[in-house]
């Protein structure tokens, strides 16, 4: 079994998420008691968000490519940052560290595909909106993606930051997502990402009226793969 170094704690909630499927799936795959070969980093998430809120995304990047690099020496054979927002930074990251990341809009997209689709909903933070890096990630991968409009992406942030990486899950938080979800839909959106690590512990795929691309699941998924492809 290969080495996974997770890079987490954006938010601290998203993070258990990934150390849970991804054990949970290695047993299932190999049975017993057996779990996955991890190390992991979690970093200060309110250092994270002041950076982001200051536009400092280079520093950013030199913060998750130093724990990048620490992982590297603790023996980690692949990355997987445990949140969607920064990969805006990936490129410092992969610049800094001497192997692989496990991108997850890669491994989304796959998904997307691998279902048939070509036009899906995108909800995350702001950033992962409408900076460009996710859905020009996902277009050269031919998917194309639809986003709120900048008054409904306000909410969808603000929600993210201020309730889910807290740990608050309220109706009225789903009931806000859901209403997105049906504009998007009327755009013709096929199907959703959940484009936010957090996003998944508010809305279900039941919950939606399109089939849910939940990129955290999909992401930690992907990281198996990996870790059991010497196997």
């Amino acid at each position: 079994m290969k080495t996974l170094g997770i890079i987490g704690g954006m938010s601290p909630e998203s993070t258990v998420s990934y150390y849970q499927i991804i054990n949970r799936e290695v047993n299932r795959r190999l049975g017993g008691n057996s779990s996955a070969d991890i190390v992991m980093h979690s970093v200060n998430f309110e250092t994270v968000a002041a950076m982001q809120r200051a536009g400092d995304w280079a520093g950013a990047g030199g913060m998750l490519a130093q724990s990048a690099q620490k992982l590297e020496r603790m023996g980690a054979q692949a990355l997987v940052l445990a949140t969607n927002t920064m990969h805006k930074v990936a490129p410092a990251i992969e610049a800094a560290a001497g192997i692989s990341l496990i991108h997850v809009v890669d491994a989304t997209a796959a998904a997307v595909q691998a279902a048939g689709l070509e036009k899906v909903a995108l909800l995350g933070t702001r950033f992962t909106m409408s900076d460009g890096f996710y859905t020009r990630r996902m277009q050269d991968l031919g998917v194309e993606t639809v986003v709120p409009s900048e008054s409904v992406q306000h909410e969808i942030h603000r929600i993210i930051f201020e309730e889910l990486c807290r740990n608050r899950f309220t109706e009225a938080a789903k009931r806000d997502y859901l209403h997105a979800i049906g504009q998007l839909q009327a755009q013709g959106a096929q199907g959703v990402i959940f484009g936010c690590t957090e996003i998944g512990l508010l809305l279900k795929p039941e919950d939606c009226p399109l089939p849910v691309f939940d990129s955290a699941a999909i992401h930690a998924l992907a990281a198996v793969d990996f870790a059991l492809s010497d196997m």
